[in-house]
């Protein structure tokens, strides 16, 4: 305990003296010290509310025998960086977040924590400190945004880009497009569609790291503030029996959040973030297996992009546990293991109610009997891509065409927008990988346009980047080995016949072998010559995207 390390004895009267400092008193010092590490700012609208959650989780503590103390980390809005220089800054936070967090706790002794994330990357940032640290630990969100609405339809941030998207095709007009703009976000809260703060939320459920109600109550709820106080209430019980987060994020645990993530049909970005927190609880994340977990997975939700229900429809629908009760119908779930609640998930779950099967099917009447993810290998992707199968037209399932080849981002909507990608193609956007980029930037951009004018159920796009949670359509990502580590996809030139097969995981570049050894010796790779600061020790350390983009250097 703390008090034994930096509070008791007259060698500790100097820490002391800068406890008094903080006004804290003998009585308080002598109670476990639980940081709350809280990622409020006022930058990112799924954090605007994070003050009140994080006063409601003090109390908690408080009321149930700890002493709270909170420290801030950081978190960027993957919307207002996406499409610019600014997406470069998103994956990278996440290790900024383990990294600073796990500063903050080792300086200062804390005997227990209670995380406060909500969106993108500081969910799996936090994910990964709590397991490198390993003290007893709650997750608490702030909350999913409430679905917005035009036109008498719940809308959401995908629908926005889309907007923009069908804006430039003629579809709509200034009008129109204004009135997406005013009414897509009315609250605050991550996004409201299973984009990937909300799959990260979600997942902290199934991995036992958060209080049920965590991924999907909407922020703006009051059950919000009192699910905060019970996080606080419940990190003590934590404490009191030495339940630590190597002890809930075991492998089987690991299994569990692949699982959910299929029937959930979560954002590909979770299988960037689910072999990093492995990676940290000493877990091998194997990504053959996650093909065979989705081959038993019936995929249960379509939520936006995928479908027309949004995460206030999974919350009154049941939540996370109530999906999770409906695929263990099938014995897909190891519920033996220990969760935050100081109960197995078997425990957790028992009392659990699907109230609506047009939000969450049955598992005799699932969306499809594969999972929402699927992982792909090929000569283009010999360590494999990953698409959300999900959200893929039934007519993209299986699609061969021409590439149209980009060396960015930037260039490929340029492309787009001037009309150059036709039906049938195939579009290629590489160094944008974990180190080419570096930062793998997400491409919803390009694929919004794509949708919005229409193609979606025409064209594919392939990268070694990534995707936001609110991509749709024939999107595959995290091509490995990426560009600028020689993979395959360097050397694909415009024309080349790309062929996707999506329920046989397979991607093929048809260029012979021979063809591409010859590319090899005459198609240099391109390096960025202009990174500096953070960016370049990044671009130097971190793993291929098939690895989970982890710092291993």
């Amino acid at each position: 305990m703390i008090k034994d390390t930096v509070v008791n004895g007259c060698d500790n009267a100097p820490h002391r003296s800068l406890y008094n400092a903080l006004g804290l008193t003998e009585e308080e010092l002598q109670k476990p010290l639980i940081a709350v590490v809280s990622s409020y700012n006022e930058i990112v609208p799924g954090h605007m509310n994070l003050d009140k959650i994080t006063e409601a989780v003090k109390l908690g503590i408080a009321m149930a025998g700890g002493t709270p103390i909170m420290f801030p980390a950081i978190a960027v809005c993957d919307g207002i960086a996406m499409g610019h220089v600014g997406m470069k800054y998103s994956l990278v936070t996440r290790d900024l977040i383990a990294d600073s967090t796990e500063a903050m706790v080792m300086a200062h002794g804390f005997d227990g924590m209670v995380m406060i994330p909500n969106c993108d990357k500081n969910v799996p940032g936090l994910l990964m400190a709590s397991a490198r640290l390993n003290i007893p630990t709650v997750f608490v969100s702030g909350g999913p945004m409430l679905a917005g609405r035009v036109g008498g339809k719940k809308t959401s941030l995908s629908s926005m880009f889309e907007a923009v998207g069908a804006y430039h095709a003629g579809n709509i007009d200034d009008e129109k497009l204004n009135e997406f703009e005013c009414k897509t976000c009315p609250t605050c809260g991550s996004c409201s569609g299973m984009y990937t703060a909300n799959s990260m939320n979600c997942l902290t459920e199934v991995l036992g790291m958060g209080l049920q109600g965590n991924g999907t109550i909407p922020a703006v709820h009051s059950a919000r503030i009192q699910l905060a106080k019970h996080a606080g209430m419940q990190v003590m019980e934590l404490v009191r029996k030495n339940i630590r987060p190597r002890d809930i994020m075991t492998a089987a645990a690991i299994k569990n959040a692949i699982t959910a993530d299929m029937a959930l049909g979560c954002s590909t970005n979770s299988m960037l973030h689910l072999p990093a927190i492995a990676n940290e609880c000493g877990v091998e994340f194997d990504l053959e297996e996650v093909n065979r977990i989705s081959e038993r997975t019936p995929n249960l939700c379509h939520l936006a992009p995928a479908g027309p229900t949004y995460m206030e429809d999974l919350n009154e629908a049941g939540g996370v546990y109530a999906v999770l009760r409906e695929i263990d119908k099938l014995g897909l779930l190891d519920t033996s293991v220990m969760t935050c609640t100081g109960k197995t998930m078997a425990e957790n779950i028992a009392n659990a109610k699907n109230r609506d099967e047009n939000v969450i099917r049955t598992v005799d009447n699932a969306f499809s009997k594969t999972g929402g993810i699927a992982v792909l290998k090929g000569n283009l992707a010999p360590d494999g891509c990953v698409v959300k199968r999900s959200a893929v037209a039934p007519e993209m399932l299986v699609h061969e065409g021409p590439a149209k080849v980009f060396e960015s981002e930037e260039e490929t909507i340029e492309a787009i927008w001037a009309g150059k990608i036709q039906k049938g193609d195939v579009v290629v956007i590489r160094y944008e990988g974990p180190s080419g980029g570096p930062g793998m930037r997400e491409m919803l951009s390009p694929t919004s346009a794509i949708a919005g004018m229409g193609l979606d159920k025409d064209v594919a796009l392939i990268t070694d980047g990534r995707f936001s949670g609110a991509t749709r359509g024939a999107s595959i990502g995290h091509v490995s080995p990426e560009a600028v580590s020689g993979g395959p996809i360097a050397y694909v030139k415009d024309g080349d016949i790309i062929s996707i097969n999506i329920p046989e995981y397979k991607i093929e570049l048809k260029v012979s072998d021979e063809e591409l050894a010859r590319r090899r010796e005459e198609m240099p790779i391109k390096r960025k010559t202009e990174i500096t600061g953070y960016l370049k020790r990044y671009a130097s350390m971190v793993s291929s995207a098939d690895k989970g983009a982890i710092i291993n250097k």
